[in-house]
């Protein structure tokens, strides 16, 4: 009886499962992040010509700081400028730099890193070319002031380059970009030397403007970041430019959709001092500050060893009796760069691809944090180093590891800030950074340029005590980089 009770009760469930049946499963929709899509596409023939003509950048850069290490003997003799005037050039082109940089970086987060980057070659090749015929110092300062304002977007491109590469391989693709600034910073060293004892600084300056010109016209090759599209709600040009990309890799997208949040408060400089970030950003600042003080430092202090050939810091006393019989006939200190000087400031440049090896190791093993510590404290001994007494062959290799060091310091905080930022703030980030910088370089020439010629060791011990702060601050950072996936939103 309970059997056939059994089986009556089983019969109505079956019939009622077949009135009703189970409704299918949905097919989950599959979406996939700006982030999976750089991943899953790798690394490939559009990375390379990524880094060679966004790397170039760091060409025209590294002349257009360099120019005024070459330049200034010459402008010295030619305006009979005082220590001071010649440092000024240097601090007018920085603050330049420092009134741009984080005002082109929040432009760049509302309209575009390649828009900002392209504009910004445009006016640094026609105040450069008007430099040339600058009739006046006053003239002269004023345009290069406005070089300097160019330059400051020429982070751009740095970013575009984070922006696009795999996180694997930004560790070792982004410090190689030191190349490029080895290339623009010989470069000019070489021309200075052949063109201005025939030509005159004029033609140098003009001549150097021609790389500029040709990556004006390479910029096409390059599309706008597909991160900053996402982030600015275009995602149609973001897979546009993501689906090129992989067949240039010959390679593929994830399947299903690209989903991300669109961002409308762009660069703004609350997410900077956001609790998340205050921290981080107040230290970087200062890191980046140091940075740039140590780097334009060395280059200054560089050629002002050289020039005035204060190999040991100090003179015999009766060598100082002649230098001070000779500023009294001539107060500028009229001394132009011979092939000896022009083959030490090349030796030195060439410095700054040595540690490159090692610094990739760094950062990629030990994390962007420590790396930076450890370079920036060995900066502040080798400036300590450079009060020891010593040969010209002395002074050219400690000059040579200073190069090196200061490079790596560049190559690791740029690194870390296009990295701890997201994609809505990056630029914005990068460029108050940059800002923060130029206030270091401002400070250097009037160190490197003024302070070092009335006391070499007061000067360079400036110069480590800076040096020595910033290590501390890079070895306490709260945040870690290394292997992190590039945040969109913060």
């Amino acid at each position: 009886m309970a059997s056939k009770k059994e089986e009556e009760v089983s019969a109505i469930r079956l019939e009622e499962f077949h009135k009703h049946p189970l409704s299918p499963v949905k097919d989950v929709k599959k979406t996939y992040t700006v982030e999976e899509a750089v991943e899953a596409i790798g690394f490939g023939r559009f990375h390379i010509l990524l880094f060679l003509i966004m790397g170039s950048t760091s060409v025209v850069e590294a002349m257009e700081i360099m120019l005024l290490a070459v330049v200034s003997p010459v402008i010295r003799c030619e305006w009979h400028l005082e220590d001071w005037m010649v440092a000024l050039v240097t601090t007018m082109v920085f603050f330049g730099y420092m009134l741009c940089s984080a005002l082109l970086g929040h432009l760049a987060d509302r309209y575009g890193r390649w828009k900002i980057i392209f504009i910004c070659f445009i006016w640094g090749v026609y105040f450069s070319l008007l430099t040339s015929f600058s009739p006046t110092y006053g003239w002269f300062v004023f345009m290069r002031t406005m070089v300097g304002c160019g330059v400051s977007g020429h982070a751009q491109g740095y970013i575009i380059k984070t922006e696009f590469v795999p996180s694997k391989y930004r560790g070792y693709m982004l410090p190689m970009s030191a190349i490029f600034w080895l290339i623009g910073s010989t470069f000019i060293i070489i021309f200075a030397s052949v063109i201005i004892p025939v030509l005159g600084w004029r033609w140098l300056i003009r001549i150097s403007i021609v790389p500029s010109i040709v990556l004006i016209v390479l910029f096409k090759f390059i599309p706008e970041s597909a991160r900053y599209n996402v982030s600015a709600g275009n995602g149609a040009a973001a897979i546009k430019t993501l689906e090129k990309i992989a067949r240039m890799n010959r390679s593929s997208l994830p399947e299903g959709t690209l989903e991300e949040p669109y961002w409308e408060n762009r660069g703004s400089f609350r997410d900077l001092i956001d609790p998340k970030y205050l921290r981080t950003t107040l230290q970087i600042w200062l890191i980046w500050f140091g940075t740039s003080f140590a780097y334009y430092g060395i280059i200054l202090t560089s050629s002002e060893l050289l020039e005035r050939n204060l190999v040991c810091g100090a003179q015999e006393t009766a060598a100082e009796t002649v230098v001070v019989a000779d500023e009294i006939r001539n107060p500028c200190h009229c001394q132009l760069f011979g092939p000896s000087d022009y083959k030490a400031m090349i030796i030195s440049t060439v410095g700054e691809i040595t540690l490159i090896p090692l610094n990739i190791l760094g950062i990629n093993v030990i994390g962007r944090r420590l790396s930076l510590a450890i370079t920036m404290f060995l900066t502040g001994v080798f400036y300590l180093l450079l009060n020891i007494c010593t040969g010209n062959s002395g002074l050219i290799a400690l000059l040579f590891i200073l190069r090196s060091l200061a490079s790596a310091n560049f190559n690791t905080i740029y690194i870390y800030t296009a990295e701890v930022y997201p994609t809505t703030v990056r630029a914005f980030g990068m460029g108050s950074c940059s800002s923060l910088s130029r206030i270091g370089g401002m400070i250097a020439p009037f160190i490197a340029q003024v302070l070092i010629a009335q006391s070499v060791i007061g000067g360079l011990t400036l110069f480590a005590v800076v040096c020595f702060l910033c290590s501390l601050s890079a070895f306490t950072l709260p945040i870690e980089t290394k292997g992190r996936a590039l945040k969109q939103v913060t």
